[in-house]
């Protein structure tokens, strides 16, 4: 095992180095040194040697202050052991871990190596400062000599430049978003409401049969609730049966059936009432992630299945006894957060998970999920849109505030809920009159976690695939490491975000350009079978269920569609996902194409959940170098579009079909209001016939880059 413990101990202690191609001239740069290596300087490079009784050794520079925009890497050696294999690599400490911008490269026998570093390096994020380590692996006396070290910047993109394509005015610009090219190299639309529909109708099939099918079964263990449930496996091929499934899964599934448009509470079976076996009784009084389970472990796994069990209860506001449930919920997180407040004022979500049994926060001493504090603001906000109660919008605001006074270098995502905290930071700011930070919780959201190293979105293509916008682990081992739930989730949150704030349209626009397409190689049917896991499973003739998740390279493929059963021998025979997979008709509901390839139309009502009145809102991007015109049908009755990026109308007194334009690398918002309609100005917000169609942000929150 290479040794990396001893990276941040050592990290402050040693002045940086600038980059130099003659870095290998010198020793002395080469100040750590790991299992005593024989160091020299020979006229062909810095030549390292095995010890005698030792296996490897290693030399590496602590501080390393690499060029700005660094894109790639070359080393070559001049001479090696025949038996040896020598390896580079190149990371950044963070907290008690490192993120790799170039992990382990083992090299058996070629004497030079190629690489991209990660797009991160170029952004300079936290520091430029890079821990470099060279090494080789063999027997004592096997030798190797580096003889060039060639660090190459990547120039920026003409077709970026401000000169050549003035950027929007008033909007938020977001360092990563503009890393990810305004149009993919890949431009292969997926229809995801239809895939969506397909996945519906493929999982809830008992009469499916094959390998591993049917997926679905009944639960009668009335364990919760005094009524059956129903289970799907996390992924296909467990072994799960009875009760034992997992409401990420199930309500995921029902929820994204829900959004593109099949009603899952119709007839019998009534799988909207069927999630009620996720409230576990007394002492929780929580929706689950399991039934009969306990609270303690991970504040994600407890926030995230109440918060998709309310969003269910927005779509079917009015059936069994959703809205009870969500209340009773929200009261007991209420209860929770007077435990964390500790008379502060403002609750303290520094911890691993909350133990509703003995009501004490618990801190494993391994991580904590500070974006916890999103997930329950969110939960208690839509709580207090349901009853009107304000102890509910009391707490969301305390939750926020927890967010807001966090020093901005501290990022605290750690899995899916702090995306919902940027959204409904923007929405209560508008509706509230808040004035929370919702740019930091955003820029956050687009960042590397503080909390959990390398977490953040993917930039870049693999081998030639564009899968810039997912997100994951941007510095896996692998280089990569992209989860299907999670890029849904986010995309649903920050989508209808911008109907608060339209100062982060085009930063979502461009955003989502990239992720609707890249979201595709999740699906086996977009790999060929040697860049998957489980390729050798034919139950799913449409490949409609998804991998778990996407890594950068494995067992030197690129990219490769995998999961981590397989590897890590859990007991499921396949990587693919269904506990992500139907989180998939979060993206059918939002998105569509328009007749400009590469413009999409993004629904901004379709997961803005529990919303007020409102008329048809949609967001348009435009990556193309000059203007286009876009068109979308308002129906029989004369419409009016008005566009709330620039408050001002671009049609009036419109039928059928009606066309706009859209500048290049711009951002439109267009609200489908009717003919003749009554307008209101403020200092506040816009209103037509009394209904807000845009909030002045600037007046209420941080002003714009």
């Amino acid at each position: 095992m290479w040794p990396i413990a001893l990276l941040g101990l050592l990290w402050e202690s040693c002045p940086p180095t600038p980059w130099s191609s003659r870095l290998l001239e010198e020793i002395h740069p080469w100040s750590v040194t790991w299992n005593d290596p024989i160091v020299s300087v020979t006229p062909q490079g810095l030549r390292i040697e095995i010890g005698e009784g030792r296996t490897w050794a290693i030399v590496a520079i602590p501080e390393v202050q690499f060029p700005s925009r660094s894109a790639a890497i070359r080393v070559e050696l001049s001479e090696k052991s025949p038996g040896a294999n020598w390896i580079v690599k190149l990371s950044q400490p963070s907290g008690h871990a490192t993120q790799d911008w170039l992990p382990f490269g083992m090299n058996p026998a070629s004497l030079n190596m190629e690489a991209d570093l990660n797009p991160w390096l170029r952004l300079g994020l936290d520091s430029p400062l890079q821990y470099l380590q060279l090494g080789l692996e063999g027997e004592a006396g096997d030798f190797a000599t580096f003889e060039r070290l060639e660090v190459w910047t990547r120039p920026e993109n003409p077709k970026d430049s401000p000169k050549q394509i003035p950027r929007q005015q008033g909007q938020i610009l977001v360092p990563v978003i503009e890393e990810l090219p305004g149009i993919p190299q890949s431009l292969e639309w997926t229809d995801w409401k239809q895939k969506a529909q397909d996945y519906d109708r493929f999982v809830f099939d008992f009469q499916a049969r094959g390998e591993f099918l049917p997926l679905i079964w009944w639960d009668t263990s009335r364990l919760d609730q005094g009524i059956r449930g129903f289970g799907l496996p996390s992924y296909v091929g467990s072994d799960s049966t009875g009760s034992n499934h997992e409401s990420i899964t199930t309500m995921g599934a029902v929820l994204g059936a829900s959004l593109v448009g099949i009603d899952k509470s119709k007839g019998d079976p009534d799988y909207v009432r069927m999630c009620e076996v996720y409230y576990n009784d007394p002492p929780h009084d929580l929706v689950l992630n399991r039934i009969a389970t306990r609270t303690g472990q991970s504040f994600w796994y407890e926030i995230w299945p109440n918060m998709v069990f309310n969003m269910l209860a927005s779509c079917y506001p009015k059936h069994g006894n959703l809205k009870k449930i969500l209340l009773s919920t929200a009261s007991r997180w209420c209860e929770a957060i007077e435990v964390l407040d500790k008379g502060s004022g403002i609750p303290d979500f520094d911890y691993t998970a909350f133990d509703f049994q003995n009501m004490v926060p618990v801190d494993n001493g391994l991580w904590k999920e500070p974006d916890a504090a999103a997930g329950v603001a969110w939960m208690t906000y839509m709580a207090h849109v349901v009853s009107g109660q304000d102890l509910f919008l009391e707490r969301s605001r305390q939750c926020l505030l927890f967010l807001e006074k966090r020093d901005p270098n501290l990022n605290p995502y750690y899995e899916v809920l702090l995306p919902y905290g940027a959204y409904l930071a923007a929405r209560a700011n508008a509706e509230q009159d808040w004035n929370m930070d919702t740019e930091k919780l955003f820029l956050w959201s687009f960042g590397l976690s503080s909390c959990r190293p390398g977490w953040g979105i993917i930039l870049g293509s693999w081998n030639g695939y564009d899968c810039g916008g997912l997100l994951g682990s941007a510095t896996d081992t692998c280089g990569g490491y992209a989860f299907a739930m999670n890029s849904f989730a986010q995309a649903a949150a920050l989508v209808p975000l911008v109907r608060y704030d339209t100062r982060f349209a085009r930063a979502v626009g461009r955003w989502m350009a990239n992720l609707v397409h890249a979201c595709r190689l999740f699906y086996p049917k977009n790999l060929p079978p040697d860049l998957q896991s489980c390729s050798w499973w034919k139950g799913d003739p449409q490949g409609v269920i998804a991998y778990e998740g996407l890594r950068k390279s494995w067992q030197g493929k690129s990219p490769y569609a995998m999961g981590d059963p397989i590897v890590m021998n859990w007991g499921p025979k396949t990587d693919l996902g269904l506990y992500g997979s139907g989180y998939v008709g979060l993206l059918g509901a939002m998105v569509r194409p328009t007749e400009v390839q590469g413009i999409l139309q993004l629904n901004l009502l379709a997961t803005d959940f529990f919303h007020g009145p409102a008329f048809p809102s949609f967001l348009y991007y435009n990556p193309w170098p000059e203007t286009r015109k876009v068109s979308l049908d308002v129906g029989l009755e004369a419409k009016d579009l008005y566009e709330a990026v620039s408050d001002r109308f671009v049609a009036r007194k419109k039928k059928g079909t009606v066309s706009f334009s859209l500048p290049s690398d711009h951002a439109a918002v267009i609200v489908v209001v009717p003919s003749k309609a009554r307008l209101r100005r403020d200092p506040h917000q816009v209103k037509i016939n009394d209904i807000p169609v845009r909030w002045n942000a600037s007046a209420t929150t941080h002003s714009p880059s």
